[in-house]
């Protein structure tokens, strides 16, 4: 990647870019409850009764509802709490994989998942541990990364373009770095400060002589070796499309109307008094008048006259508003495709009913495993070829996701027990309720068998010495009656 062709890349995808991070930026500010109705709080809810300069409207609250947080959390809880077992149909390689994904594997997919849903996709990459010969792979925020696809059906990642800022510990300020990846290097370049967009090849990688064992240079490409892309992105949707996209308008909705009843609710301990021909001097007068005498004085001119004191107060429509935040409410989770946790209090929670609760989620939890699944795949792939597996590209990946989520375990295991004796002993353990980690369930009733196998052998050896000895002694004691036996006149 030369310098001149690097910029133009950057210049081609300013825009496009641009949008996509206004995008994931905004989604951020909802999944931090940074909702529109705090822009005037930059950012915070808050409660201000005297917030506007109006005879009746003082009350100006602004409390945003964390609906998308929850939504986005339970989804991500749901699909990646418990990480998916990886099964390349050998015992070595799977624990290989296995040591190399990790005990951090469920967290990084729960991040994954949280990412894919505030931008539409994530982005993982990987390399080899510069002090061991050990690959190790991480998260790259989603608003850093400008994929390069191909134009032909298969949509294959050509290159990626990231772009983050560091800090420049000579001068204690930030700097912007742009590295461009291929199947075979990684190219590094530094923005210059005086001039955005103009470039100078970045020096960070440490050229070494083999032979003579020290560094020679630095330089600003690196020669991976992995033959791909290190860069694997886990899109949420077809559309590459926030959740957010769903449901905004509904929470703008809902943060409006309950606002403004939260405000009325403020306001209307405010009454405004209206005088007509008050007879008092001063507004002092009246308001003593008012407090100690329980009475006022006003003039009137006699019959038909319109003299005394008036009230001015807000009326609240309270059956209409909590109609309208009922029915917002519920076409968040409708829409959002998730649970409302209130509609656990009405259910028994026994079987058909919690099936239904789960339902929309899901619909949505196995599009993003659908989709999360061929990037998982790629990542394994990505493991057998640097630890050199045989046939990594054609060998099948098996994955078994499970769902974290309330669930009747007696009517699960009753099913289980009644499909026993027609299934596998796989099939079996991966149902069981109360198994985690169905290979090491396998591993168990392995172990169980031949413990088993051994003890009954062990006792089939003990009898059978009980049987020689037994015999043993009914010789001799056949050989001494014999001996001892007179014979017979």
């Amino acid at each position: 990647m030369e310098l001149k062709e690097m910029q133009d890349l950057i210049k081609q995808n300013t825009t496009s870019q641009a949008n996509f991070i206004n995008r994931y930026e905004q989604a951020q500010k909802y999944y931090n409850n940074k909702n529109d109705i705090t822009n005037r709080n930059n950012g915070e809810s808050k409660v201000n009764k005297n917030g506007k300069d109006e005879p009746l409207r003082h009350a100006d609250n602004r409390i945003s509802h964390n609906f998308y947080q929850l939504l986005v959390d339970q989804e991500a809880g749901y699909v990646a709490t418990i990480p998916p077992q990886i099964d390349v149909g050998k015992q070595s390689d799977n624990q290989k994989i296995a040591d190399t994904l990790g005990d951090d594997f469920a967290l990084t997919l729960n991040d994954l998942v949280v990412d894919a849903s505030n931008a539409g996709r994530g982005w993982l990459t990987y390399w080899k541990d510069a002090t061991s010969n050990i690959l190790r792979y991480g998260i790259v925020p989603p608003d850093q990364v400008t994929p390069i696809w191909s134009t032909s059906l298969d949509h294959k990642l050509l290159a990626v373009l990231r772009t983050y800022k560091q800090l420049d510990p000579d001068t204690g300020k930030y700097f912007r770095v742009h590295e461009y990846w291929d199947d075979k290097c990684g190219y590094f370049f530094k923005e210059l400060a005086t001039n955005p967009l103009t470039l100078e090849p970045f020096n960070c990688i440490s050229e070494w002589d083999a032979t003579a064992g020290y560094e020679t240079g630095q330089s600003n490409v690196f020669k991976h070796g992995f033959g791909r892309v290190p860069f694997i992105e886990f899109p949420k949707n077809k559309q590459r499309l926030p959740e957010l996209h769903k449901i905004k308008g509904l929470i703008d909705a809902y943060d409006d109307v309950y606002n403004g009843f939260l405000n009325d609710v403020d306001d209307i301990q405010s009454v405004v008094l209206v005088l007509k021909n008050y007879g008092g001097a001063d507004l002092k007068k009246f308001m003593h008048d008012l407090n100690v005498n329980k009475a006022i004085k006003v003039n009137n001119a006699g019959n038909g006259d319109q003299s005394g004191v008036d009230t001015l107060q807000i009326d609240i429509p309270t059956e209409a508003r909590d109609k309208i935040l009922t029915l917002t409410k519920s076409n968040i989770f409708l829409q959002g495709q998730g649970i409302d946790p209130a509609n656990f209090s009405d259910t028994n929670a026994s079987g058909v009913a919690i099936k239904m609760l789960y339902s929309h989620l899901e619909l949505k939890a196995s599009n993003t495993t659908a989709y999360f699944k061929r990037s998982v795949s790629e990542l394994i792939r990505a493991i057998m070829n640097f630890y050199g597996m045989s046939d990594p590209e054609g060998r099948h990946i098996t994955q078994t996701w499970t769902r974290t989520k309330v669930e009747d375990d007696l009517n699960q295991a009753q099913t289980v027990a009644t499909v026993a004796n027609y299934s596998s002993k796989e099939a079996i353990a991966k149902a069981n309720p109360i198994v985690d980690d169905w290979q090491q369930e396998l591993k168990y009733q392995k172990d169980d068998i031949q413990n088993s196998d051994g003890f009954r052998a062990s006792q089939s050896f003990n009898d059978s010495e009980d049987e020689d000895y037994s015999d043993d002694n009914k010789t001799a004691s056949d050989k001494s009656e014999k001996a001892n036996k007179k014979p017979s006149d």
